[in-house]
């Protein structure tokens, strides 16, 4: 049974999915696809932003894709303000073109209406009408929309599969340096640990320096009794005892390594763990009065604010 047990824990361990990249809200994609005489262009580009926020430059003819486009994006981004440009150029085939004169009516008799409403003179141009939308056309444009849409789906696709792949690329520069910090971190951290005892000793015999010589030249009589000095010190290291904070910090470190090997989508906790580690350095500046561990709380703190710098960009 032994047996069996391992193998099907080795099974597991070869099976379990790799860890996400951890990926950056920064980046660009584009793609282009031809068919025929048709050719479809998709650009993206991404900013950070709190939640996933799409922005998409569509013709009239394309504006009926915006809610295929948001899903794929969906599909792959979870966090980033992603701007999306999709466009169809088409060669038009000889004899293809034609004018819908019914459109063109519809057209010249609202702008007639307007003109009078806002009392302007002059008539409608020729040169004005088959600028605008559907004057003119193409005698294959019902029959190649569909293409058309699977087209530019299909391109934008290949885009956004580009945007992440550099996103990816991005978040490996972006986990770099904050592990380089949280290393930096982490040895202040035992720097203040190995420290905390010699500061309890350095304030205990301040603290009996100080007694004696408030004492010096007083009455024989007057006297501190060893207990009542032992207790006072005790109540000192209370005060400056800061394990409990060193604690927290090491946990929250490791928190956040796991996090980072983690990958994927951890942009949120990761700032939340920012926060965590700034109030433990916080509070073990104002506990402790000690120069070299008020010149490591300062360190400490500035790294701490590099990593909220960095962690505004994980996806």
């Amino acid at each position: 049974m032994s047996r069996k047990t391992g193998r099907g824990e080795d099974s597991r361990r070869k099976s379990a999915a790799p860890p996400a990249p951890l990926r950056s809200m920064t980046g660009f994609g584009a793609a282009s696809v031809t068919k025929g005489r048709i050719v479809a262009r998709v650009e993206l580009r991404s900013v950070n932003h709190r939640h996933l926020q799409l922005k998409a430059r569509l013709s009239s003819e394309q504006a009926h894709l915006e809610p295929a486009l948001e899903a794929l994006v969906r599909e792959k981004l979870e966090r980033g303000a992603v701007s999306v440009s999709a466009t169809i150029e088409r060669e038009a085939a000889a004899g293809a073109a034609r004018v819908n004169t019914d459109v063109a009516k519809r057209y010249q008799k609202l702008l007639q209406g307007l003109a009078k409403e806002l009392k302007l003179e002059g008539g409608v141009r020729l040169d004005t009408l088959i600028g605008l939308p559907g004057v003119i056309g193409s005698a294959e444009d019902d029959s190649q929309r569909e293409t058309e849409d699977e087209l530019l789906l299909g391109c934008a696709k290949q885009a956004i599969e580009e945007l992440v792949k550099m996103r990816a690329r991005e978040g490996a520069s972006l986990l770099a340096d904050l592990r380089k910090n949280t290393k930096g971190i982490a040895e202040l951290v035992a720097s203040i640990e190995v420290r905390m005892p010699a500061v309890v000793r350095e304030h205990h015999e301040s603290l009996r320096e100080r007694v004696a010589l408030l004492l010096d030249g007083q009455s024989p009589r007057v006297t501190v009794r060893p207990e009542d000095l032992a207790r006072e010190v005790a109540l000192l290291a209370d005060k400056m005892d800061v394990g409990e904070e060193l604690t927290r910090l090491t946990s929250h470190l490791e928190q956040w390594e796991g996090l980072l090997t983690k990958g994927g989508a951890v942009g949120r906790q990761l700032e939340f763990l920012v926060q965590e580690l700034l109030r433990e350095a916080n509070t073990i500046g104002s506990k402790c009065n000690d120069a070299k561990v008020a010149h490591a709380v300062v360190e400490m703190k500035t790294l701490i604010e590099r990593l909220r710098e960095q962690v505004q960009n994980v996806e």
